[in-house]
């Protein structure tokens, strides 16, 4: 989950502000593309999905954001359709599949 869930206009009271949710999962595709700036076939394959839902949770997230920038619309971040992953795996840099499910741990250092 990320640490800050509520961003806002600054200068206007929360009870003036409409607001858009920005799903869990939306947010993780614009922080894969936009922030880690990799293809679209490895961000879906990182959040484990096609990468026409990938596509599609992408460009309804940027929607919702551009919106709420233009329009001065406070954005929360919750819901979603995720699960959490494993800590990366220090070979493939991404979630782990565990021990025996398709390659081995190396100890560091050795």
């Amino acid at each position: 989950m990320p640490d800050v869930t509520y961003f806002k206009p600054a200068g206007v009271p929360l009870k003036d502000l409409q607001e858009v949710c920005l799903t869990v999962d939306e947010l993780e595709a614009l922080r894969l593309k936009d922030v880690e700036g990799l293809d679209q076939v490895s961000c879906a394959e990182r959040m484990g999905i096609a990468q026409s839902t990938f596509q599609r949770i992408l460009t309804g997230a940027r929607k919702k954001l551009a919106g709420a920038v233009v329009e001065g619309t406070a954005i929360r971040i919750q819901g979603g359709n995720f699960q959490f992953a494993g800590p990366p795996c220090h070979e493939r840099g991404r979630p782990c599949p565990g021990p025996g499910v398709g390659h081995r741990h190396r100890r560091r250092g050795k």
